[in-house]
């Protein structure tokens, strides 16, 4: 039964992946705090890689 789960995630994530750009933002926020839970030393590493996919995701540069 494992083996399924984490297959099924698998798939599932691979599927968010490929829309994340086209997903809202806080849906976005959302799956990747819950990603990242746990995950503290991989969070940047993760933000760049989906950025690089996606450059809609860019957070707008903050205000001098």
């Amino acid at each position: 039964m494992a083996d399924v789960e984490e297959r099924f995630a698998s798939l599932l994530g691979r599927a968010a992946m490929k829309v994340w750009g086209d997903m809202p933002r806080d849906i976005q926020e959302a799956l990747f705090e819950t990603a990242m839970r746990g995950h503290e030393t991989e969070r940047d590493a993760f933000a760049r890689m989906l950025h690089d996919r996606h450059p809609r995701t860019l957070h707008p540069a903050k205000p001098n």
